[in-house]
């Protein structure tokens, strides 16, 4: 009898997702505010890939860096929050099986790229300060395209292998999920089937996803508070540190909120917490990112000046023409 309800349930096609229901007074506020960071989201990490590309001044490699993780947030917030704004304005907020794994494999994929594009930014860092003579040649584009590239290659096993392990399992009981996007532990809530290799397997990915950058990051940065010492005069210091600062807030920031709800074991961290903790990484963080790393930068500045300078130029000499 329970496995044919099990069975049953498993092959319902869709999942309902709670969302912000408890907050049913503040759906409106809740979107209007969404919509408001997400369009910040949109338009500043556009902008960065914009003038990286176009300006040749910013054709460096934390530029280049730089401009990637401006594609990986914006990938990830298509991801999220275009289906969360949609929820909050209808009653049923459904999604279909088929989508949440999609979802969950793009979430697991990006989250996990970011991780390791923000170690491979940190040695970028260090490279430049502790050896700046071999940064040209040790941080060429050839290295910082293999870069990118296998920070996107090494999580496409995490991705595909959590996302079908996951949705083998059998799923019983209510098909609602407490949260606004399909993510691992509210699914795990969900399965009726022993899932302790399963969550075995997740905390080594898990450990591996975010300590191993954080390991080079924290090593990165031990060598270059120590070459940062060295350094004679105090403008020098500080200047060294300014092309450091925005990197740390980004990695700050990410740490303790992506990194919070998916290290800290899931008994421990109630749901409404964790939708609060959630959304500070699905939408906050990305708004943030390019206003801390690029916006507030003199060199980015000019280099929008510059490109949407001459854009109107160019557009008011055809006016003429015409």
């Amino acid at each position: 009898m329970e496995a044919t309800k099990a069975l049953g349930l498993r092959n319902q096609t869709y999942f309902t997702l709670q969302g912000f229901s408890h907050l049913a007074a503040l759906q409106v506020f809740l979107f209007v505010e969404i919509l408001l960071m997400f369009l910040i989201t949109m338009t500043g990490n556009f902008l960065i890939i914009i003038v990286a590309t176009t300006d040749p001044a910013l054709h460096t490699p934390m530029y280049y860096f730089l401009k990637n993780l401006a594609f990986m947030e914006i990938c990830f917030t298509l991801d999220i929050v275009p289906k969360m704004l949609v929820d909050l304005l209808l009653e049923r907020k459904v999604i279909s099986f088929s989508a949440c794994a999609l979802q969950l494999s793009l979430v697991i994929l990006l989250l996990t790229s970011e991780c390791f594009l923000l170690g491979a930014m940190a040695y970028d860092r260090y490279m430049a300060i502790c050896h700046p003579l071999h940064y040209v040649v040790g941080m060429n584009s050839r290295v910082c395209f293999h870069m990118v590239v296998t920070c996107w290659i090494a999580a496409i096993p995490f991705s595909i292998g959590l996302t079908s392990w996951l949705f083998s399992f059998p799923f019983c009981g209510s098909r609602e999920i407490e949260h606004f996007f399909c993510d691992i532990a509210p699914l795990l809530d969900l399965v009726c089937s022993d899932t302790y290799f399963f969550k075995l397997l997740l905390f080594t990915a898990t450990t591996v996803i975010i300590l191993i950058p954080f390991a080079l990051t924290a090593a990165s940065y031990i060598q270059i508070t120590h070459t940062i010492l060295q350094i004679p005069s105090a403008k020098g210091r500080c200047k060294a540190f300014s092309t450091c600062a925005a990197h740390l807030v980004v990695v700050t920031l990410f740490y303790c909120t992506a990194g919070l709800v998916h290290l800290k074991p899931k008994s421990s961290l109630w749901a409404r917490s964790r939708k609060l903790v959630a959304l500070s990484y699905t939408v906050v963080t990305p708004m943030l990112n390019p206003i801390i790393y690029s916006l507030r930068n003199t060199e980015v500045k000019l280099a929008l000046r510059k490109t949407f300078g001459r854009r109107q130029f160019v557009n008011k000499v055809t006016l003429l023409g015409q």
